[in-house]
């Protein structure tokens, strides 16, 4: 009974999605709820205010558990290691406001798809929805499987068949009603949020509200310029931070805004076509395509006609995609299964551009709506940035521990407060006041804004060298990447192609190459037939345009596209693009080639055909181009020439990209219908034509970077969607794989019948070709120390199988092979994706950079993805980089680790301030004295708070250090920072507050403030003359109160500059200008204020007269701290070697995954394998990866 109570009150929502939730059924119960509000009466909105930054206390305090289906409140939790929490209330939906047709009874389906989740959610005879609405997207109660199901999508279950037949003609009218209601506008709304709202949000942020806590305390102590001063300041900063969240909120309010404007023509049963405004429509609607460029106001799949779709918005790449229709077929499978994962070319998502319909012989493109809103491609994206990902870095999670650990110090303080005040029998109402002081002058609030100071500076910086970021708080993560991987082609190599030459195939033989450029054209031929037709050019705005690959290999014919249009014949109107030959062309007995239809190039299938047609003729002809293991796979291979393998690895091997080429004469009847030609039925038994070989040089900046990155100890791998072994080869030539380095090529099988899963390990045969010293091989000695033993004579390179053969039967391999892999060819976006994720399993920092089209996944998945775009930012990853080349990885490493470093030092700054404030207030309140407010106003403001402001504008050091800076604020250098400096500080204040009273001209009770001309040495008054001073002068005039001030002040202006190192990771502290000049300036008021025996000056900062010797001594204690302090911190914690030595004695080594991984692998003798097989065990640890993703995407 328990088990299934818990079991209905507790479900998953998303399962095995990113987004995934835990979701938990309340209801609310009146006495719980009366007892709260009493509470929040009580408490004067206290536990209101607690309720608000903790939401599950507030429905565990007001609400009892129960079964979702009765629940009027649900509690979410997210199944992440952070476990955020999100309270929802259940609404209903009450559909009896709508007309239902005549006779229809309340026990029929009232939508027409009978597995609709509509259907299953409505209760009867009520007609009413209950729904939730979680992060843009509506989810309804389904009462046949009892959890709750999204909406705004039409089923997956759908086959082929239903999608043409249910929803082909469109809906009834009534049905688009019913819709319109359950699932919500099709609008992608982004409300540019009210200014009250996010003040609201700033303000009640647990930070302000102590800092509030703090002022008041303040004020009512009549420190009034300096409250006055912090809210002035917070003021600003919150009015800043608001208008930062206004702008952002308004910029994507407007980027979306269009998209709900969308006029389209919808058809519906019984009631014909009819434009109307895009935010009406429904899943399931049939709309028109008529042409016109449009922006898809929608996820569409298309089920008659073709259309030419820009997918710029999704992918980052403006070529031109060509669009087709779902088939017809009789099918149970449902259609994402049937199509697998070539889905997508069925699919026009919401957000992309219609840049030419193309209809068929029955009439206009025609498209059914599948999502709309929130639940589309371009709402999705949206999505994304609305709820970001919340990154896993200590560093954030150590400063809310360090500021935990501050507080129980202030705790320490009030302890000690109370004793000394109660001591001397000062009043209640002074006891706490002091008590809560001290504690409030130990946790500067500053802190979580000080961690975003260096990210705001770094984020500027990276602007200015044209790299932009959607994401600022994984700049900080940047400085601890020490592994990236990069994508081939347009990232390490010319984005472009250059077609470098043909080798014909005849009778089964290989022919003379012809090379590229040539004096004399292509011959006319079977391989020119099929580099003229084979391919998705098309002429826009009387340009051609599309995939660069087909670009350079049709300009090389020198042919010409005549016409993309809609041709009449017959049997009624086709699209037909015209090619015909050019002047430069070679003659041909052919007036031209009508390209009919295309099947086009998908990542799964790896190639693409068109059936075509001479003009004139009435034969029909198919080519195929495409990856040449799969193109002679179709072919007949008596066709295939048998030296066929050994023809492609010399070229691969040199770095060529080579594609193979395929035809076959179509055995069609005269009135063939060319569109419904069944795509497994027109590719089988080619005839192979031969073998395009590109060329895809490297960029100029490629190796360079490669060998900084190298220098700097962090590793370089390549995912690619290219051929292995030219990866392989662009691998070496580009620095991946140095020197004689040996590369070994892991291959997998998959069981057999009764063959389990086989896995081999060869090595590559030209491995030797290349040859390097010592020095290139391996590290220098101070590097192994780094490296504790990482060895570097050997690399793993892999296809995108083999990965995934390994993840399923090999698993317990994988962390192996991953630590010494370097070439990842043949991968598939969702292969990117999960390979940068067992990279992160390992305990690397993954960086990602990619061109953005297909890395997309990869890129959202890497702690910092950075896309090679032109645009200024990409939604697909957290940067862009408008210079298309990697400069942007070293640069962006190198701003992450001073952004890093800068934060640590504005953190262990204001500690240290916090600290010594602490006990110069703390030794004071010994004789219950305070320092005066103009005394607390410099310090706070004049000194800590510019400090905190100029401190992070020190630049990053132009070289990358061969480590990276510490990646918690809880570490033993840290940590042992702060301990000795606040040591330093204890000893030299003590010292000070001792020493004073030892001296001759000291007294108790002094009220002199000026000092007699010509007596340096003498301004000691009578106990009797403290009767002229206000008790507030008698609380803060003081011999010790006037030399601990400078010794606190000075030794804050100390500490800001020890703590501002420059190399490795910044640049020299002199280089940042307005620190250094306010640093000086600080200083010298500071002194000023010290020495200026002005009896203005002293009254304003209730200060004593002391003899210049003394001051001369406070000095000297100054200079000793300094040295003492910034020696220890650059010649002792700063010290590199002296730490490595430390772990080497203590036998430290690192904890990190691939760290524990590389020291195993150094004892294993018959590691790596070579020239051997292993076989996959029965029981292994299986994990899945979609099968679907066999091969490559294209780069």
């Amino acid at each position: 009974m328990e088990e299934k109570f818990r079991k209905d009150h507790c479900m998953l929502l998303n399962k095995d999605e990113e987004n995934e939730l835990e979701i938990f059924g309340y209801k609310v119960q009146g006495c719980r709820k009366a007892l709260c509000i009493a509470g929040c009466i009580l408490s004067c909105g206290a536990l209101l205010l607690l309720f608000y930054w903790k939401p599950e206390w507030d429905v565990w305090a007001n609400c009892i558990p129960c079964s979702l289906e009765v629940a009027d409140v649900v509690l979410l939790r997210t199944t992440d290691e952070f476990q955020r929490y999100t309270r929802k209330k259940v609404t209903c939906i009450d559909l009896s406001t709508l007309l239902l047709p005549e006779g229809s009874k309340t026990d029929s389906p009232l939508v027409a798809d009978k597995d609709s989740v509509i259907n299953r959610a409505i209760m009867k005879p009520q007609l009413k929805m209950r729904c939730i609405q979680v992060q843009k997207i509506r989810y309804t109660w389904d009462f046949s499987v009892k959890e709750f199901k999204k909406v705004g999508s039409l089923e997956d279950s759908n086959t082929c068949h239903n999608i043409h037949h249910k929803f082909g003609a469109g809906l009834r009218r009534e049905e688009q009603k019913m819709r319109q209601l359950v699932c919500g506008p099709n609008a992608i709304e982004v409300e540019i949020r009210p200014i009250w709202k996010l003040l609201f949000k700033e303000i009640l942020n647990p930070f302000y509200v102590f800092q509030a806590f703090t002022l008041t305390l303040w004020l009512s102590q009549g420190y009034i310029e300096y409250s006055v001063a912090i809210i002035i300041l917070s003021v600003i900063s919150i009015g800043l931070t608001v208008y930062d969240l206004r702008q952002q909120s308004t910029k994507l309010h407007d980027l979306v805004e269009a998209h709900n404007k969308v006029e389209v023509t919808v058809c519906t049963k019984n009631e014909g076509c009819k434009k109307l405004e895009s935010r009406y429509l429904v899943p399931g609607d049939m709309f028109l395509l008529d042409g016109k460029k449009l922006s898809l106001p929608c996820d569409a799949v298309l089920i008659d006609g073709s259309c030419i779709v820009n997918e710029g918005m999704l992918t980052g790449e403006s070529i031109p995609v060509t669009k087709t229709p779902l088939p017809l077929t009789e099918s149970s499978m449902p259609w994402k299964t049937h199509s697998m994962e070539d889905y997508r070319r069925h699919v026009l998502f919401c957000g992309t551009e219609v840049i030419q319909a193309k209809p068929t012989g029955r009439g206009p493109v025609r498209a059914v709506v599948l999502q709309t809103g929130f639940n589309t491609a371009k709402g999705d994206l949206v999505r994304s940035i609305l709820y970001p990902k919340p990154m896993n870095f200590k560093l954030y999670r150590d400063a809310f521990k360090f500021i935990i650990g501050l507080s129980l110090i202030g705790v320490l303080g009030l302890i000690y407060t109370v004793c000394v005040f109660v001591y001397h029998k000062k009043p209640v109402a002074e006891v706490v006041t002091m008590a809560l002081l001290l504690f409030t002058v130990s946790v500067p609030p500053a802190i979580p804004a000080a961690l975003t100071t260096g990210i705001v500076y770094a984020q500027r910086r990276l602007k200015k060298k044209k790299i932009f970021c959607i994401s600022p708080q994984r700049i900080n993560i940047c400085g601890q990447i020490n592994l990236v991987c990069f994508d081939k082609t347009g990232t390490l190599t010319e984005d472009g192609l250059d077609l470098w030459g043909v080798i014909p195939s005849e009778g089964s033989r290989f022919q003379k190459i012809h090379k590229f450029p040539s004096s004399t054209p292509l011959p006319w031929g079977p391989v020119c037939g099929a580099m003229v037709s084979c391919h998705s050019l098309v002429v826009l705005d009387e340009k051609i345009q599309g995939d660069p690959l087909d670009l350079k290999m049709f300009e090389a014919t020198h042919w010409e596209i005549e016409d993309c249009s809609t041709a009449q014949d017959g049997a009624g109107a086709f699209d037909t693009c015209i090619v015909r030959p050019g002047p430069k062309a070679s003659t041909a007995p052919v007036e031209g080639i009508a390209i009919l239809h295309q099947f086009p190039f998908s990542s799964g299938l790896q190639r693409m055909s068109v059936v075509t047609q001479k003009i004139g003729k009435e034969q029909y002809d198919l080519y195929m181009k495409g990856a040449p293991e799969t193109v002679t796979s179709f072919c007949r291979q008596e066709t295939v020439p048998a030296n066929f393998l050994k023809e492609l690895k010399t070229h691969t091997s040199q770095g060529f990209r080579v594609i193979a080429l395929a035809h076959k004469v179509l055995n069609l009847g005269g009135d063939a219908d060319v569109c419904n030609l069944k795509r497994e039925v027109a590719e089988s038994d080619l005839e192979f034509l031969g073998l395009l070989v590109m060329e895809n040089r490297l960029k100029r900046e490629t190796e360079p970077v490669l060998r900084e990155l190298a220098a700097a100890r962090i590793r370089s791998v390549m995912v690619t969607g290219d051929n292995l072994q030219t990866a392989v080869t662009v691998a070496r030539s580009a620095g991946l794989v140095r020197g004689a380095s040996r590369v070994i090529l892991v291959e997998a099988s998959e069981p057999e019948g009764s063959a389990p899963a086989s896995l081999s390990w060869q090595l590559v045969e030209d491995s030797k070709a290349n040859t390097a010293g010592p020095s290139e091989i391996c590290v220098n000695t101070e590097e192994k120390e780094i490296l504790e033993g990482e060895t570097c004579n050997y690399h793993f390179a892999m296809d995108g199988k083999t990965y995934q053969i390994i993840i399923k039967h090999f698993y317990s391999l994988l962390p192996k092979i991953l630590v010494n892999g370097t070439v990842f060819a043949r991968m598939s976006p969702a292969q990117k994706s999960s390979l940068v994720e067992e990279f992160q399993k390992l305990n690397y920092y993954v960086g990602m950079c990619g061109d953005g089209a297909n890395d997309c996944g990869a890129l959202k998945m890497a702690h910092a993805g950075i896309s090679l775009s032109e645009q200024e930012a990409s939604v697909a990853s957290p940067f862009t980089s408008q210079i298309p080349n990697i400069q942007c990885v070293p640069e962006l490493i190198r701003e992450g680790r001073a952004a890093l470093v800068a934060s640590f030092g504005v953190v262990k700054y204001l500690t240290l301030y916090g600290l010594i404030q602490l006990f110069g207030t703390a030794l004071l309140f010994w004789q219950v004295q305070i320092f005066g407010n103009y005394q607390y106003l410099i310090q706070d403001v004049v000194i800590t708070l510019l400090v905190c402001l100029t401190m992070s504008l020190t630049e990053a050091y132009p070289k990358l250090a061969p480590y990276r800076p510490p990646g918690q604020l809880i570490s033993p250098p840290l940590l042992l920072s702060i301990v000795l400096n606040v040591c330093f500080t204890v000893v030299m204040q003590t010292c000070g507050f001792l020493l004073v009273k030892q001296q001759p001209w000291y007294t108790e009770l002094a009220s002199q403030r000026h000092c007699s001309l010509g007596n340096q040495t003498q301004t000691s008054t009578s106990p009797g003359g403290n009767s002229t001073t206000s008790s507030d002068d008698s609380s803060v005039l003081s011999y010790e109160d006037t030399t601990l001030w400078p010794l606190s002040s000075i030794n804050c202006i100390i500490v800001a500059f020890v703590f501002s190192k420059g190399k490795p990771f910044r640049k020299p502290i002199y280089t940042n200008y307005v620190f250094s000049v306010l640093l000086a300036l600080q200083l010298g008021i500071c002194l000023f204020l010290f020495f200026a025996d002005i009896d203005a000056v002293y009254s304003g900062m209730q200060f004593l007269c002391t003899p210049v010797i003394w001051r001369v001594y406070v000095l000297l204690m100054l200079l000793v701290t300094f040295c003492v302090s910034f020696f220890t911190e650059d010649v002792i914690l700063q010290n590199k070697h002296l730490w490595l030595l430390l772990k080497k004695w203590f036998g430290f080594q690192s904890k990190s995954q691939y760290r524990k991984w590389q020291r195993k692998l150094q004892k294993d003798p018959n590691w790596p394998p070579l020239n051997a097989k292993d076989f996959a065990t029965k029981n292994t640890n299986e994990v899945y990866i979609n099968p679907i993703y066999e091969h490559n995407e294209g780069d």
